[in-house]
Parts: structure tokens; C-alpha cells; sequence
């Protein structure tokens, strides 16, 4: 009885509040308060030259004033159902229990103009103008009542008056070593020109980039704020002239140029145990906790210092990289500290410790997936990585993958109708395994990468197929921006063990995919190239290119040797075929001060097959469509190019692939609360084939055919950005199918119902 009485009271009061949703959201404001309703305007005037006022300066500016009302989207635009404030304003604080908790997650304490606090953001940007060169600019506010007279917005104008250009610029005398490299660093900097705005923002900046300069020349206890500046407005209107100078309170220390001194490393055991055994190298002394497996110059080779020379810190930078790279140490410090042995000495001592982390891991992931082919289920992968396998960094790591699918929709059949398992195995070696005629980079760690695996894929209703692989990979850094992986040689080899009628008849109607379904060798050779850089905070770019072939080595090989036609490895034809795949990623931050991005991605691939095989083996193939590629259709639900499976043809993805594809994409990322961010996109792209196919008309690349073939589609999406994990929603809505609907004109999608498509993924599409 007690159950059912709360139960009533809790309904009762839940159809109170519901009643007077319509009632006033001011009613507990004081008489001398004012509900803060937002921002209505935010005017920022040409300055006095009569020049549009920097895009990202406003962006500051506007960061003063960008307090939020209650109930908002932004700190301008309000949703209309404030129910924080008419629970405030309508259920009396109960005191204690399960309605006071709900309560306290309902409720919303009233955002009053007084704590806005306008003429304090006034005076804020009054700041922000004076740091960013305009001296003479002004700010002003006003609020602006509503009919309910305890609401009101604020109307805020900036008038920005005439920047400050730095005329002139007086640099250290070159007297000391110290003072030539300051004057140096600044003449080739971008952030101090005679002609540009005066700002404390570039300021600050190069005062930065100066001590990051000069600790990278032996000047290890310089500091930023060392710099000083000394500004003079009064020589002509509107011009500064800036004087550089070290500050008078700079310490000796930081004025001393430093050399590399001893270099210890300690190596110490994950449980704190162990006796400590010491070895001289040419890179300092290296302290290990016996018993410890490692080689001798596993170490040695990841450390920049050398003893004598000019001291750095980017050789601290380089060294924590490279041992944190071998994936061997959880925890890595660097100490420096001054010699003292001798007062007068100009050395700096450096102390590594490493500790190792625990040498074997599991893991275990889950996950569940839609498909397009109308199949649903879940998956899982158990790993087991062992770390410093042979004492030499080696990581080898062994997972065990699994997952099952079921049908869903009108074309399900069995309960359980299709499964996947699949044992990968990778050894990864942290130097180059290669003759020693190849050059090395010492830049950064190298990775050979060794691999073994075996997956079998069921399909009841089809197929059921086994594939083997092995192969040899190389992996460096050539430089800053550029990363390389060589794939020397893969093993692929596919079998189909069984397959049904229904699989058979629909091979028998496309000989094209019945020959990409053979069973066959696969000897591969690949090289992919990576640049990848940061330009700037607002601004980076990605550049990613995969040339890789198949067969032409053995196929040599049998020329050579006088063999002929059709050849094969182990009485199985081997495929052969070039593939080349290329894309260009943009992203660009449009907010300085939020996280509001426009993200672009470019890319094209081709596939071609020759001499052995008539046909580009089905795994190697492009396809369209899905969560990363065209979102308003599901995957391979388009192309070759206007080719359209007939409605008859049941499961007609085999028939959605093609030889060359061209996706282009666009999507403006913005936040919408906390982890949770927002996304609307424009994605088109197709698969075409390079080879005429009589099976699948339409399906050939023509160049006057090409844009009409695009498929084109346009959505929003929502992202959950939890630390390394991003989950994504995408519902994809079509505009242009590139096939025939019945429909005339460029938007001929059937109905608005039947194109949308949604997708649940893992991590960001490009």
C-alpha cells in the first residue's frame, strides 16, 4: 500500500508540473532582477581605416560575452521548453527522499542578469581590444527588456578605433653568443613583422619560440618570460616601435651555455626487485636490475645525448620518444642537473630512468554491427600480447577473433545464419631485419613486422571460405610529416570449401565475379606513403598513398624459365594486378576558441588486372556506399557506375564492386554538450569498372558519364567522444541515386522515407 501511494504522489506531482508547463518561468525572480535571456546582438564596427575587423579577434572578443541562458543551444538561440526553471519555479524543495533526488536532476537555478555581470564582459573586451593593437576601441552594452518586464537580452557593440601597426623593431646588441641567436630566431620569425598589428597574443608566442630555440643551443635554463618587451606609441600615431631586451633579473645560469656531461640510465624491474649490473657505452652508462633480458644495444640506440657536445633539449624530446616507442617501459623520466664536481663547469648531467611494464597483456573487445545485406549480430576479439619477447623490444601479440550474424528483415531464413572466426598472429621486430646496404634512419624507430593468420567465413545460404596469409612488413619515419610502410611480401591464399545452389546460379548469370571468386594465390608486394602535419592549430593535412601489385614476380619467374600461358603455385592459379588507391584529408578549425571544424576528404583508387588473371580478386576490389564512404546509401548498395541490380536478384551485393572509385566528402564537426557533438555532411562517390562487363551495363567508367554516375547524399550525425573512443551516428539522406528509380530529374529518390540510410559506427569516417 505504502508502493502504490508513492507511486500516486509521484504521478500526481510529475501531471502538476506538467499543468503549469505553460505557467510563468519568472515567478521566484526578485522584484530587482531580470531573467538573462541570451545574447541579441553582438556588433563588432569596421575600424577607424574603414577594414572589416579580424574573423578571430571577434572570436575572442565574443568568448567575453558568451554566457549561456538557461535552456540554450548557444549563448543567442534558446530551445522553447525551460524545464529547469518551471520546476524551479513550480515544485517546492520536498526536503529529503526520492522526489527531492529527482527533483535536484530536473532543476535549474534562474540565470539572472546580475550574474552576467555585462559591464565587467565590457570591460573584458576593453582588454582584449588593448592586447590585440586597438588601443582606442570601446565597448558598450545595453540591455534590452522584454513585454514579461523581468526578462531581458543583451545588446552588445564593439567600436574596434584604428589598430596599432608595429613600426619598427630594435633588436639585442650582438655582443654575446646568446644575444646573436635571440636576434637571429626573431628576424626569421613570422610573429614579429614591421607592418603587421601590434598583439600580446604574437608577443607571448615569440617569446616561446625564442626559448625554445636557444634551450635547443645549450641554453638549458633560459625561460619565456627572460624576453622582455619595450613598446614606444608616442614616435608616430598609430606606430609602435618595439625594443627586445633580457630581462635584468635573468639569472646567471640561464645566460651559460651548457655541454652534455654523464649520461646514467637506470633500467629498473616492474616489482622494484632486482641487483643492479653496470655497462659502459658509447652513449653513457646504462644501470641494469638483474635479472633483466634485454639486449645490449636495444638502449644505447634510442639515445640522442652524447657526451661533449652542445646540450639540447629536443635530444630529450627524441630520447623519451624513442624508449617510449619500443612499447617495453611504463614509465620513462629524464632529470638533468648541473655538474659538481667542478663550480665553473659548463655540463649538465643526465639521469634516464625506465621501469619496465608488465610483459604480457590480454585484452578483450566487443562489439555489435548492422549490415547493409540486411545481417545483425555481435562480435569479439581476444588478444594476448607479450612485450620484449626475445630481450630485444620484439612485440608479439595473438588474437582470436569471432562473431555471428543473423537475417533480419524480409529475407531472413535461419535463426543462425552466418559466422566468421580468425587467429592473427604479429611478431614486431623494433629495427630494420634487411641487408645492411640499406641506408637507416636514426630519426625514429623502425618496425619489422612479421605476420601469420587464418580466417574462415560461413555463409550458409552461399559459401563457406578459408583464407590464408603470411607476410614481411617494414615500417619507418623518413622525416617529421612523413611515415612509410613497405609490404616486401604477402601470401594470400583463398579456397572456397562449399557452396550452394543459389551461390552457383548467381556466379553462373556474372562470369566476372565467379573468376574474383576462384580459389587462388595471392603474392603481394605494397608501399604506402603518409604525410601528415599539423600546420597550425587551426589547419592540418593528410596525405595518404597505396601503390601495391600482385604476381608479377613469380609471373617473371616463369617467363624466364619458359613457361607459358596460364601458370600457377602449387597447382593453383595465382592472381595478378596493380592497385593504386590515393586520398587528401583537410581539416580546418572555423572557431579559434571552439571546437567547430570543416573536415574534407578526396580520394580515388584503381585496380587492374593482367597477364595471369582476368579478373581483380573480390577481397581486392572497391565497393561504395556505408558508414565511411557514401552515407546515404548502405554498403555496396551503388555502382559499377548506373548498373542496378534487378529488384529479382536476391542479395545482389556479390554485383555492387567495381575496379576504380571516387569518393569525395565534406562535414562540418560542432559541439553540442560536453562528450556529445554534432555533424551534418555531403558525401558523393561511386565504383565503376575499368573492363566492360555484358552482366552489369552501365557499369564501365566514361568520362561524359561520370557526374551523373555520382551518387550523392547529405545527413547529420551525432559523436560520442569519450576519451579514445569516438561512437558515431550518421542518418544519410539521398538526393541523387546514379541508377534508374523511375523518377526523372536530379533528385530521383522514390520517396524521402526510402533514402535514408543510418549507420552505427566506431571512429570518425575520414
Amino acid at each position: 500500500m505504502k508502493h502504490s501511494a508513492f507511486s500516486l504522489r509521484l504521478a500526481a506531482i510529475l501531471l502538476v508540473t506538467a499543468i503549469v508547463a505553460g505557467c510563468s518561468t519568472t515567478r521566484r525572480i526578485p522584484a530587482d532582477e531580470q531573467l538573462y535571456t541570451g545574447v541579441k546582438s553582438f556588433d563588432v564596427k569596421k575600424d577607424a581605416d574603414g577594414q572589416p575587423f579580424p574573423g578571430d579577434v571577434r572570436d575572442e572578443l565574443y568568448q567575453a560575452v558568451a554566457v549561456k541562458p538557461n535552456n540554450a543551444l548557444t549563448p543567442s538561440f534558446r530551445y522553447p521548453f525551460p524545464l529547469g526553471l518551471w520546476v524551479y519555479n513550480n515544485w517546492p524543495d520536498p526536503g529529503k527522499g526520492l522526489v527531492k533526488w529527482l527533483r535536484g536532476k530536473l532543476v535549474a537555478e534562474p540565470v539572472l542578469i546580475s550574474d552576467v555581470r555585462p559591464e565587467v564582459r565590457t570591460h573584458m573586451i576593453d582588454e582584449l581590444l588593448d592586447n590585440n593593437g586597438y588601443f582606442s576601441g570601446h565597448a558598450s552594452y545595453e540591455i534590452l527588456t522584454q513585454k514579461n518586464k523581468k526578462k531581458a537580452r543583451i545588446a552588445y557593440t564593439v567600436e574596434p578605433g584604428a589598430p596599432y601597426l608595429i613600426d619598427s623593431i630594435i633588436l639585442l646588441p650582438d655582443t654575446t653568443r646568446l644575444y646573436h641567436l635571440i636576434d637571429s630566431v626573431i628576424g626569421k620569425s613570422k610573429y614579429l613583422v614591421p607592418g603587421t598589428r601590434f598583439s600580446t597574443d604574437s608577443l607571448s608566442a615569440l617569446r616561446i619560440h625564442i626559448a625554445n630555440a636557444v634551450r635547443n643551443r645549450g641554453y638549458y635554463f633560459f625561460r619565456p618570460d627572460y624576453i622582455t618587451y619595450l613598446a614606444d606609441s608616442t614616435l608616430q600615431r598609430n606606430r609602435i616601435a618595439l625594443k627586445i631586451d633580457v630581462a635584468d633579473n635573468t639569472p646567471a645560469l640561464a645566460l651559460r651555455e651548457y655541454r652534455t656531461g654523464r649520461v646514467t640510465t637506470y633500467i629498473y624491474r616492474n616489482d622494484g626487485t632486482g641487483t643492479p649490473d653496470t655497462v659502459m657505452t658509447d652513449r653513457g652508462e646504462i644501470i641494469r636490475y638483474m635479472p633483466s633480458r634485454l639486449r645490449d644495444g636495444l638502449v644505447p640506440s634510442c639515445i640522442s645525448f652524447r657526451k661533449g657536445r652542445i646540450f639540447s633539449v629536443r635530444s630529450m624530446n627524441n630520447t623519451q620518444t624513442r624508449l617510449s616507442r619500443l612499447g617495453i617501459f611504463n614509465d620513462i623520466s629524464i632529470g638533468v642537473s648541473r655538474d659538481t664536481t667542478d663550480i665553473d663547469s659548463d655540463l649538465l648531467n643526465v639521469d634516464i630512468q625506465c621501469t619496465y611494464d608488465r610483459p604480457l597483456e590480454a585484452s578483450i573487445e566487443a562489439n555489435v554491427s548492422s549490415k547493409s545485406n540486411s545481417y545483425l549480430g555481435p562480435g569479439i576479439t581476444l588478444g594476448i600480447t607479450n612485450r620484449n619477447l626475445f630481450g630485444g623490444g620484439e612485440l608479439l601479440n595473438v588474437s582470436l577473433t569471432g562473431s555471428y550474424e543473423w537475417q533480419t528483415g524480409r529475407n531472413r531464413g535461419s535463426v543462425f545464419n552466418s559466422y566468421e572466426v580468425g587467429i592473427n598472429a604479429t611478431l614486431a621486430f623494433p629495427r630494420l631485419l634487411a641487408p645492411h646496404f640499406i641506408p637507416r634512419t636514426r630519426r625514429d624507430i623502425s618496425w619489422t613486422r612479421l605476420s601469420l593468420g587464418a580466417d574462415l567465413l560461413n555463409r550458409p545460404h552461399f559459401f563457406k571460405m578459408s583464407q590464408f596469409n603470411a607476410g614481411i612488413a617494414y615500417d619507418w619515419q623518413s622525416s617529421r610529416y612523413i611515415s612509410n610502410s613497405f609490404t616486401l611480401f604477402k601470401l594470400t591464399y583463398t579456397k572456397l570449401q562449399h557452396t550452394t545452389a543459389e551461390f552457383d546460379s548467381i556466379m553462373a548469370a556474372n562470369p566476372a565475379i565467379a573468376l574474383s571468386f576462384q580459389n587462388q594465390f595471392i603474392p603481394q608486394m605494397s608501399y604506402t606513403f603518409t604525410y601528415d602535419r599539423v600546420a597550425n592549430r587551426r589547419n592540418s593535412l593528410n596525405i595518404q598513398f597505396t601503390l601495391q601489385q600482385a604476381g608479377n614476380i613469380f609471373w617473371s619467374i616463369y617467363e624466364a624459365c619458359g613457361k607459358h600461358g596460364e601458370k600457377t603455385l602449387f597447382k593453383t592459379p595465382f592472381s595478378q594486378f596493380i592497385k593504386g588507391y590515393a586520398q587528401i584529408v583537410w581539416n580546418h578549425r572555423m572557431s579559434r576558441y571552439r571546437d567547430i571544424w570543416l573536415v574534407s576528404r578526396l580520394a580515388s583508387g584503381a585496380a587492374h588486372a593482367y597477364g595471369n588473371s582476368s579478373q581483380v580478386p573480390y577481397a581486392e576490389q572497391f565497393y561504395a556506399g556505408g558508414a565511411n564512404s557514401v552515407r546515404a546509401f548502405t554498403v555496396r548498395s551503388i555502382g559499377p557506375g548506373s548498373y542496378h541490380a534487378p529488384a529479382t536478384l536476391k542479395d545482389a551485393y556479390f554485383d555492387q564492386t567495381g575496379t576504380f572509385i571516387f569518393l569525395a566528402n565534406t562535414e562540418f564537426r560542432f559541439p553540442i554538450l560536453g562528450p556529445l557533438h554534432g555533424a551534418t555532411f555531403l558525401d558523393a562517390g561511386n565504383v565503376w569498372n575499368l573492363k566492360y562487363d555484358p552482366a552489369r551495363p552501365g557499369g564501365q567508367l566514361r568520362g561524359r558519364t561520370f557526374f551523373r554516375d555520382l551518387a550523392l547524399g547529405t545527413g547529420v550525425g551525432l559523436r560520442l567522444d569519450i576519451s579514445m573512443l569516438v561512437v558515431r551516428a550518421d542518418l544519410g539522406i539521398g538526393i541523387h541515386a546514379p541508377y534508374d528509380t523511375g523518377r526523372s530529374g536530379y533528385y530521383n529518390m522514390t520517396s524521402f522515407r526510402n533514402s535514408l540510410a543510418f549507420h552505427l559506427a566506431i571512429g570518425y569516417p575520414f
